[in-house]
């Protein structure tokens, strides 16, 4: 069987993933409080056949709320839980911090969406390290030791709540008065050093079985966490030899916890904005966020080794500071900074590149963004992607008019769905409980 790309798309505060994104001219400013804007989002994600939506989740807020929206959802399972109404078929992926949440929480939560949505949702279960997060829950940070000891027996213990349902346990027979066969449905009675529950979890299975787990990071830690539990990865690679690197370690982390390595895919992430050419997409984003170009200026100077002035936002650099400038050996990006400034663009350009954004920037045609995602996943580097567009309003729109019928027409990309679970969108094998394989 031919392998397939695997694309997700990032749904955030229901604006998009540029600063400005909130003033773009077809955007309702009040769409950070709308579920009617983020099930028409889910929507066109879904009418691209995407496989998962994917949201991320921080519950705290450290930015400029003078000028600029939180980055997250009001709340993530009440969002998916107004999509899952509203689409039959994309995946519903949300966050949930094994570090803050109590796994009983988090079983019933997650299983209630997976049944709501007849099998779709996953999982993606992340730790907290961030101070203002802990502050928020009157606690401490955790040490890493710590934060993935309490992960490791959160996922255990959630997938075991998720078991304690017996598969054909609930009987529903009106005519015996047989509700549930009370055998199948039995306490876990499960602790470790960090959380317990005695369960059940009341909840019967969805059509695939329990939700699916992912995981983000890259740590060593993260590694083993989702060798372990994980069918996806939420990746941030800059290069296409990071992004293979990466996957391989991921792999070979499954390979060692006693898991096929195809069971878990690796997602990098792709920013975009589709326009019919690159001046137009270059525009598009400064008119989005040029507020902040002053202070963005700043910061690729320190990636390049540059003092620049902010005055001169709208000159190229000269041959001179060219000269000068040294890619931080700490930065992945800047490489590819220099590499657009040294042909001729302005400061501004430059910075409109998406340059010291937090993924790989695709500005221009849609067959660029193609390109870049036939590459990666063509050398192995990545199992597909997670999309954020620029906005979400016309930005899905554009990718899935203008990218995915590239992609469909080259054969990476699907033209249907073949299933109707996130399971089989993934082609993750079966499971229901803890994985008899990695529970050592």
């Amino acid at each position: 069987m031919t392998r397939q790309m695997i694309v997700g798309m990032h749904l955030g505060n229901g604006y998009g993933n540029l600063p400005g994104a909130w003033r773009a001219p077809l955007v309702d400013p009040r769409s950070y409080t709308s579920f009617d804007a983020k099930v028409r989002h889910a929507q066109a994600a879904e009418r691209g056949k995407l496989q998962f939506l994917f949201l991320p989740d921080g519950p705290t807020h450290v930015g400029d709320i003078e000028n600029e929206p939180p980055r997250f959802n009001l709340d993530v399972m009440v969002t998916l839980a107004a999509v899952a109404r509203e689409t039959s078929r994309i995946g519903l992926v949300a966050t949930g911090s094994t570090t803050f949440n109590e796994p009983f929480n988090l079983a019933r939560q997650f299983k209630a969406l997976d049944v709501m949505s007849h099998g779709r949702a996953g999982w993606n279960a992340v730790t907290s390290s961030g101070q203002d997060v802990a502050a928020n829950y009157g606690q401490r940070v955790l040490s890493s030791p710590e934060r993935y000891g309490r992960a490791h027996e959160t996922i255990q213990l959630v997938q075991s709540l998720w078991g304690s349902w017996g598969k054909t346990a609930w009987m529903h027979d009106k005519a015996t008065g047989r509700f549930a066969d009370a055998d199948q449905i039995v306490p876990i009675n499960m602790g470790g050093n960090f959380v317990a529950s005695r369960g059940p979890l009341y909840i019967p299975p969805s059509e695939q079985g329990q939700p699916v787990v992912f995981h983000a990071g890259g740590s060593a830690n993260a590694l083993e966490l989702a060798g372990r539990y994980a069918s996806g990865v939420i990746g941030a690679a800059f290069t296409i030899n990071d992004a293979r690197a990466q996957r391989a370690a991921f792999r070979e982390a499954a390979e060692r916890a006693g898991r096929d390595p195809d069971e878990l895919k690796f997602f990098a992430g792709l920013m975009t904005t589709i326009a019919k050419d690159k001046r137009e997409g270059l525009d598009r984003r400064i008119t989005l966020s040029g507020r902040i170009s002053p202070q963005r200026a700043s910061y690729l100077g320190q990636m390049l080794g540059l003092g620049l002035d902010p005055a001169q936002l709208d000159e190229p650099l000269s041959q001179e500071q060219l000269s000068k400038a040294r890619p931080s050996a700490g930065d992945p990006r800047s490489a590819n900074a220099l590499r657009i400034a040294s042909e001729g663009w302005t400061v501004r350009d430059v910075l409109a590149h998406g340059v010291i954004d937090y993924h790989p920037v695709v500005v221009g045609p849609a067959a660029e963004a193609a390109d870049h995602m036939q590459e990666w996943f063509e050398a192995e580097a990545v199992d597909g992607f997670w999309v954020s567009p620029d906005t979400y309003e016309d930005g899905i729109d554009a990718f899935v008019d203008g990218v995915v019928p590239i992609l469909q027409d080259r054969g990476p990309f699907h033209w249907e769905y073949e299933g109707t679970t996130l399971r089989e969108h993934l082609g993750a094998p079966t499971q229901y409980g803890v994985d008899p394989r990695v529970t050592k």
